[in-house]
């Protein structure tokens, strides 16, 4: 099996597609104008794929009431503290900020729906 894509109902759909688009670095692999609005974006290396919709058949859940560490989407970056203040300046708000043992940063935002964006300079690369 290979991976295809994971998938997340969300409030507005095409607008955050903007914006991940304009802020992380992803693109548009099929982006529906037609309700419920589905885009599959990519990531830049094209290896993972995420599938945003607003589909009012199951309700969108409150994600600003959900523990970061629930669920998150997590971002290998060079620089954890430029792409935060980037960010923030577009909108996302600072959640908290980790080190672990071996050294890696991962900070936890939200972006303007309350989806949580880890921003991760690992010790030791994941892939």
């Amino acid at each position: 099996m290979i991976f295809e894509h994971f998938g997340i109902n969300v409030p507005d759909a095409r607008a955050m597609a903007d914006w991940y688009i304009g802020n992380l670095n992803m693109r548009a692999m099929v982006a529906n104008s037609q309700p419920p609005y589905a885009h599959f974006l990519a990531d830049s290396s094209g290896r993972v794929t995420m599938e945003i919709y607003s589909n009012p058949a199951d309700p969108i859940p409150d994600y600003s009431t959900q523990h970061h560490l629930r669920f998150h989407f997590a971002f290998a970056v060079a620089d954890p503290y430029k792409e935060k203040d980037r960010l923030l300046r577009a909108g996302a708000r600072f959640v908290v900020e980790d080190r672990t043992p071996d050294g890696s940063i991962i900070i936890t935002l939200r972006d303007p729906w309350n989806i949580p964006l880890q921003l991760a300079r690992r010790a030791k690369p994941i892939t």
